[in-house]
């Protein structure tokens, strides 16, 4: 993780075509849903993402070998879900990651699972990973009641399991649901396999049932076509085609064609895919809300700022929790433009332009976060020279983003 790249813009292409791999999302409930199945539910187009990768060697390899330990690296989708997953397995194991995975919380979770009648506990620190998962599931309870504020991936580690529980499961959302459209896509994806549920209220009631013979076939994921969006927005002409992305899909993150209409960049749907154009600059800054959408938060932003425009921003109450603090990873990194990303009252988010400039030369952090270093990337085309810090961070979700980047037409040392 320690290489660093250096970025040039070089003559960049006016019109390309970029595959990209299958969304992470979709890939890493597939892969807990065809364990559950017992070989019931196939999986085509698998995310080549190293945390795919992860939870697929996990739970097809080292589960089924009894490892004790199986350990998800920074991988935070594998932790919760297979916190939940392993609770129903008959099997003692601990789960453990990386430094930073240790201090993300997953307490919310492991007390939701404790109640319905999981045999779960810490290792180190309460609240926190590792875990160790006992799995002599006894089912005290079928009803939960947690919070819709929290990290979508708790709510879905429970909701995956719910038809496997000897009772059933009814899981009720207290208060607002944040991220909404990953709690939609993982109902779609059961509804797929054959489980039927029911929505009604805050209360989402899924019955013991079977899984019923499916293929699930992974869309190619909208988070990584979002770099390509602020490619063409931080262009003065760009046509890029992205095959097989789908105008309704289940993922969330595929509002980022109508938040990228915002600064110019309109979406074209066709039968192969979507082909995205740089059609005008006349951008007029509004107030943007990620509460469905957090992990385009960064893209978003780094885009607004490159072009000197002050939007402002919400819903970004999980950036703080993710692979690392990503409201201050930006705030820290945007200083180096010139840019300042404040709090103005609770929860909302303003840029300040005022003193935006580009250096010949800049040097951008990760933080281990592939997303910061996919947002800050496409800053070489108004920055000579951009040194990305632990460049092959981008593994995580994107791993061929740099061989696509050279595609483009940028020179990467």
């Amino acid at each position: 993780m320690s290489l660093s790249f250096t970025v040039k813009r070089e003559k960049l292409k006016t019109e390309e075509t970029i595959e990209l791999t299958g969304s992470k999302s979709e890939s890493n409930r597939a892969l807990v849903l065809a364990a559950l199945s017992d070989g019931k539910v196939n999986i085509k187009n698998l995310s080549s993402a190293a945390d795919t990768v992860t939870l697929d060697n996990i739970i097809n390899q080292q589960i089924k070998n009894n490892n004790a330990v199986v350990n998800v690296g920074p991988a935070g989708t594998a932790m919760r879900f297979l916190t939940a997953y392993l609770s129903l397995r008959g099997k003692k194991v601990e789960i453990t990651g990386t430094e930073r995975m240790k201090q993300r919380p997953i307490g919310i979770l492991v007390d939701a699972l404790r109640s319905l009648g999981a045999d779960i506990s810490y290792k180190e620190v309460d609240g926190f990973p590792p875990v160790l998962v006992d799995g002599a599931f006894q089912q005290k309870s079928k009803h939960i009641a947690i919070r819709g504020d929290i990290s979508s991936q708790f709510l879905t580690a429970l909701l995956l399991i719910g038809s496997s529980l000897p009772e059933g499961l009814d899981l009720e959302i207290v208060d607002e649901l944040t991220s909404r459209p990953y709690v939609e896509m993982t109902l779609s994806m059961l509804h797929q396999c054959g489980i039927q549920y029911s929505w009604n209220n805050e209360i989402i009631s899924i019955a013991p049932q079977k899984f019923e013979e499916t293929t699930l076939t992974i869309e190619p994921d909208w988070s990584a076509a979002s770099y390509w969006y602020s490619v063409a927005a931080l262009s003065d002409e760009s046509i890029i085609h992205l095959p097989n992305l789908k105008k309704n899909s289940l993922q969330g993150d595929s509002a980022i064609a109508d938040i990228m209409s915002l600064f110019g960049v309109n979406t074209f749907y066709n039968e192969d895919g979507i082909t995205i154009e740089k059609v005008t600059s006349e951008i007029k800054p509004q107030l943007l809300d990620f509460k469905k959408c957090p992990d385009l938060a960064q893209t978003v932003v780094v885009v607004a700022a490159a072009l000197g425009k002050e939007f402002s921003f919400t819903g970004l109450e999980t950036l703080k929790i993710k692979e690392t603090d990503r409201i201050f990873a930006l705030q820290t990194e945007l200083a180096k433009i010139g840019v300042t990303l404040i709090e103005t009252q609770d929860g909302v988010y303003q840029l300040n332009c005022n003193d935006l400039h580009f250096p010949k030369q800049v040097n951008f952090a990760t933080y281990e976060d592939h997303r910061m270093a996919m947002a800050f990337a496409p800053l070489a085309i108004v920055i000579d020279e951009v040194l990305v810090e632990e460049a092959m961070v981008v593994e995580k979700s994107y791993p061929h983003f740099w061989e696509d980047f050279k595609k483009i037409g940028f020179e990467i040392k």
